[in-house]
């Protein structure tokens, strides 16, 4: 019988599960979303128990919709929405609160604080991020500070995603993490690889509420499914897995995932290098699964901001519908600019005060010029953070590999391509998060390697720059403009 991993990808709005065959070919996809919670402005919440009980029934579906027999499954990755926070009582399994997602900018006035302290260049240095409400540190405070008086705090433990689900499946006999997911909670010390003690005491976290780190291909304990015991042999965040999955093992090569928010990571190997312009240093895994470094930057609003045309303008009836109506706008009309900060502007502004911006309505407007002013959105900001990435790596990026569901938009790319100046490589296999997960779980199981990986990377379309190069600097030059009236609307 035909051997199969499973990639389980847990998202920000649906929880996916993907059965890759021995060939890396995808054989089966089950996916459903599950509810966002909005209880107040700026905070955006999970249910913990909805989200594993969803992501659960993907599992089962791909596996029984898809195979004979359950032990043609030979192992499980996983990969996850990074920076949502989980604590629940290792006892009961049962959390003590929602979800706090990466969204979330209930934690803004205390990282002010932390900086107004003089606290963030030690952040910065030792965990290769900015303070700031989107990491998990400041969230898991919160949580603790918040509790009911009547929970014992001794009984509590803290995981990203990726951990919340390792526990739930192993029954609560591991409680572990891997350094990607580790690098995106503030706590972690990109220079030791491990916790890092004196933000613990600042921010009052005690350790013991801390998973232990692994490296992302390794053995993470055991599944029990239909009295087949299956190895979790795979665990990277999201974007780190998407690099992963994109072949992205050389210094230099970079992808630009287009999900929920949009996120660019660039391989920089051995060395940390400290970004001048905002960008983020992250851990990302070699061709072994093991530590290293990249820079990243990170967009927060990219396919939300198509989740919002559609059910709150409620212009669109599906996300794909954004294609033809650009597509039905003239070539010279780029008059309408968005800036779409839904949820602050990320890489390299970091200004959580920002707050979504349309300039340029006129009576001719219609939904269609919204529609192609978000998604040239979407180009403008990942040149925003190219741009910056180019700068601290002093490497010119000749080619962005893209992955994830905005991608498939031929529009979007084809922009994206001419804003950049550069040739955009879209694979056939766009399930690059996923595949991330399953080849880190089949290296751990020796049934794959890198060179499996590279060759497995096929190319579907190429998109070649053909816009003329003064025209995007007059269309870039207006997207600056928008984005500087933007900023500290909130103050």
């Amino acid at each position: 019988m035909e051997k199969y991993i499973v990639a389980i990808d847990q998202g920000t709005s649906s929880c996916r599960a993907i059965l890759v065959d021995m060939k890396g070919q995808i054989s089966g996809i089950a996916q459903q979303e599950f509810t966002q919670h909005f209880p107040s402005a700026d905070w955006v919440e999970h249910n913990p128990m909805e989200i594993w009980e969803v992501q659960m029934k993907m599992l089962d579906r791909v596996i029984t919709d898809n195979t004979e027999d359950p032990s043609q499954i030979i192992g499980i990755g996983i990969t996850n929405q990074r920076e949502t926070t989980v604590v629940w009582n290792k006892n009961t399994g049962q959390p003590v609160a929602n979800a706090i997602v990466w969204q979330d900018k209930r934690t803004s006035q205390y990282c002010k604080s932390l900086k107004e302290e003089g606290f963030e260049e030690y952040v910065y240095r030792n965990t290769g991020l900015p303070i700031d409400p989107y990491f998990s540190g400041t969230k898991i405070r919160w949580i603790l500070e918040n509790l009911d008086d009547n929970i014992d705090r001794s009984e509590l433990i803290f995981g990203t995603i990726d951990t919340w689900l390792i526990w739930n499946m192993t029954q609560g006999q591991m409680h572990v993490t891997d350094h990607t997911n580790a690098s995106r909670t503030l706590l972690y010390n990109i220079q030791t690889k491990n916790w890092d003690q004196k933000i613990l005491d600042k921010l009052k976290i005690p350790n013991s509420v801390l998973p232990n780190i692994q490296n992302s291909a390794s053995n993470f304990g055991t599944y029990k499914y239909k009295n087949t015991e299956i190895p979790i042999t795979g665990v990277a965040g999201d974007q780190q897995a998407a690099l992963f999955g994109q072949a992205c093992f050389d210094h230099g090569s970079a992808k630009n995932t287009y999900g929920t928010g949009c996120f660019m990571l660039m391989n920089v190997g051995d060395k940390i290098i400290n970004s001048d312009n905002g960008l983020l240093t992250t851990i990302c895994c070699n061709e072994k699964g093991e530590p290293i470094y990249a820079l990243e930057g990170s967009i927060f609003v990219a396919g939300a901001m198509i989740q919002w045309l559609r059910d709150g303008l409620k212009i669109i009836d599906n996300s794909g519908d954004t294609e033809s109506m650009a597509m039905n706008v003239k070539e010279d009309e780029h008059n309408l600019v968005f800036v779409p900060s839904l949820s602050g502007l990320g890489a390299p502004y970091w200004n959580m005060d920002s707050r979504g911006t349309i300039i340029g309505l006129t009576r001719s407007t219609t939904q269609e010029h919204i529609a192609k002013a978000a998604l040239d959105a979407i180009a403008y900001r990942t040149k925003d953070v190219l741009e910056a990435m180019e700068q601290d790596s002093g490497i010119q990026l000749k080619s962005l590999r893209v992955d994830g569901g905005a991608c498939n938009n031929n529009y979007l790319m084809q922009f994206q391509s001419d804003v950049l100046g550069a040739e955009v490589q879209r694979p056939e296999i766009v399930e690059s998060t996923a595949m991330g997960a399953a080849y880190l779980a089949g290296i751990q199981l020796g049934v794959w390697d890198a060179d499996f990986i590279k060759k497995n990377r096929i190319i579907d379309r190429t998109f070649q720059p053909e816009m003329d190069a003064e025209k995007v600097t007059k269309l870039y030059a207006r997207w600056r403009k928008a984005v500087e009236r933007s900023l500290d609307w909130a103050v």
